[in-house]
């Protein structure tokens, strides 16, 4: 599983699909509809820290512990002081990326003045590794136009164990590099989704077996050359390596790339290169005895109900679980409430991240950040300790980034959330009192109902799904990013049925006493709900509303036309 911080040809910039490039396959695999532009933010709203870091690939490697998780990052100055970061964090896998890697899709002035080459970054992260004894614990891979055997064995010489092709194998296949990739128009039918371009592709596996063996073929011959038997054996050997300056280059002739040939004195001794054989899987969590406890809903889809208490040392409840279940059963999971598991105290990080369908999670009490984070099909429902003298709708009892990139299930939240509430949420339903600043940022699809007051910039880049707000001071609008969404009246009686219904389940569970007062005065509170909805999500949803009508005339139509042949 990799963890892309970036990209070398275009460090530091996200990525935008348009939306007639979004086809039914596409917008499948996202979890949106087609039509809709696809954006992908430069930072990932969960990492703002090394720690962050480490607290995803503890997610990762809990539900799915025979994963490898692997971290890329881009060359850079300094990215080896970010890569011993990455080591401590528990990472399998540290991948550099060189700026001449991925040129078919990057912008033009990315290409020409962003990033670094592989061999700068590559070489400062293998020194720090060794000199910090870190170098043992991790692969080290990279790519960035790596083409010949030759790229191979320098860049193993600068420390690296494992590579990454692209252009070259598209190459083999066809490419052109016409960098027309985001035109829907490439002349030899790789990137493109026109049916008559596509039939142009002669492109075969055999091609990219030929590739590689030539690649495998011509790396053997300069390991003998070298005097070696074993690739290894190359692998952080900077010593075999000379420098020829060109005498004829003002410029050339006076680098000094001696500081990427240093051999690191400090750690002379220790590993050069991966050894480690031993994984650590996330150790002892709590989901190792609910594993053992859930057995009967594992084996059987029997229900089982329990409870626990929990504190912020217990991170990723459920996750483990949740695993499980997919490995079982897939996307479908478990029948609803198969799996309920009720907890009362402080949830520490990543509470339900990953929830699998079947699963319900009561919490009395409070999370910490990343609550089901990539939710997907589970039930979280979040309700103040039971005797407490504060109002739940004034007070912060859940964390940061909840909800983060999840695509299904519920959360019912009695209280207010933190910061980048339902960001990057791209199908679940959620219901809380109040939350932070950035609210539905990158929100795809899904639905957000917020019974209280939001912070600052709501709906940044909101491409998909719709979000009713309670707006009680009438200032929601300031608040609120216009770019991409509009504002309006909750009036269409669809949407009246499916906010009341949505109110009425988070009173169900969480016994939301403003909940309870919006329905009482159901008459009064309506006019004060705002939608936010964007313009091109609801322009899709109107067009899909007119085919299905149109399909509707066509039906009724036929059948008055076979009554009429009959009479």
């Amino acid at each position: 599983i990799q963890i892309k911080i970036a990209q070398g040809a275009k460090p530091g910039e996200g990525g935008q699909l348009p939306g007639h490039k979004v086809d039914r396959i596409i917008a499948r695999t996202r979890y949106s509809i087609p039509g809709i532009t696809l954006i992908s933010p430069p930072p990932h709203h969960d990492i703002y820290s090394i720690e962050d870091l480490a607290q995803l690939i503890f997610d990762l490697k809990n539900v799915n512990p025979e994963a490898k998780v692997s971290v890329k990052l881009v060359s850079a100055s300094g990215v080896g002081t970010i890569a011993a970061g990455v080591a401590k964090a528990g990472a399998d896998i540290i991948t550099i990326s060189g700026s001449e890697g991925g040129t078919g899709a990057s912008p033009s002035s990315s290409i020409k003045h962003a990033g670094l080459p592989l061999e700068i970054g590559l070489s400062e992260t293998q020194q720090v590794l060794v000199m910090n004894n870190l170098r043992r614990n991790v692969i080290l891979q990279t790519d960035g136009q790596m083409k010949t055997g030759l790229d191979i064995v320098l860049a193993a010489m600068l420390g690296a164990e494992e590579f990454g092709f692209a252009s070259g194998a598209l190459i083999t296949l066809g490419c052109i590099m016409m960098r027309k990739c985001h035109l829907n128009t490439c002349p030899v039918g790789i990137a493109t989704q026109d049916e008559k371009l596509r039939q142009k592709y002669t492109g075969k596996a055999d091609y990219l077996v030929n590739y590689f063996t030539f690649l495998a073929t011509e790396v053997r011959e300069l390991l003998a050359e070298l005097g070696f038997t074993r690739f290894d054996d190359l692998i952080g050997r900077v010593d075999l390596l000379d420098v020829v300056k060109p005498k004829d280059h003002w410029k050339a002739s006076m680098v000094d790339v001696s500081p990427l040939l240093k051999i690191p004195g400090q750690g002379a001794d220790f590993e050069k290169r991966f050894t480690s054989t031993k994984r650590d899987l996330p150790g002892r969590v709590l989901d190792l005895e609910l594993l053992e406890k859930c057995a009967p809903a594992l084996e059987r889809k029997e229900k089982v109900h329990l409870q626990y208490g929990i504190r912020n040392t217990d991170r990723a409840t459920g996750t483990m679980l949740s695993g499980k279940i997919s490995r079982l059963y897939g996307l479908e999971g478990l029948p609803e409430d198969t799996i309920h598991l009720s907890f009362s105290g402080s949830a520490g990080q990543s509470f339900g991240a990953f929830l699998a369908r079947g699963i319900t999670l009561r919490l009395e009490g409070d999370s910490n950040d990343y609550l089901g984070k990539g939710l997907s099909g589970g039930k979280i429902i979040v309700v103040t300790p039971e005797g407490s003298r504060f109002k739940p709708e004034e007070n912060v009892i859940i964390g940061n980034t909840v909800l983060y990139g999840a695509t299904s299930g519920e959360v019912y939240i009695n209280g207010i959330a933190g910061e980048r509430f339902c960001v990057r949420n791209s199908g679940a339903i959620a219901v809380v009192e109040g939350t932070g600043d950035h609210c539905c940022e990158y929100m795809t699809g899904g639905r957000t109902v917020v019974l209280g007051t939001t912070g600052r910039n709501f709906a940044a880049g909101m491409s998909g799904g719709i979000a009713y707000v309670l707006d009680l001071k009438g200032n929601f609008d300031y608040y609120c990013n216009m770019g991409m969404v509009e504002i309006s009246l909750v009036e269409d009686l669809q949407d009246i049925r499916e906010l009341r219904d949505l109110i009425q389940r988070h009173h169900r569970y969480t016994g939301s006493q403003q909940a309870r007062e919006v329905l009482d005065n159901w008459e009064t509170c309506l006019p004060r709900f705002l939608k936010v909805i964007p313009y091109e999500y609801k322009r899709v949803l109107e067009e899909e509303k007119l085919e299905a009508l149109k399909r509707k005339i066509e039906e009724v139509e036929t059948d008055v036309e076979n009554q009429d042949m009959k009479i």
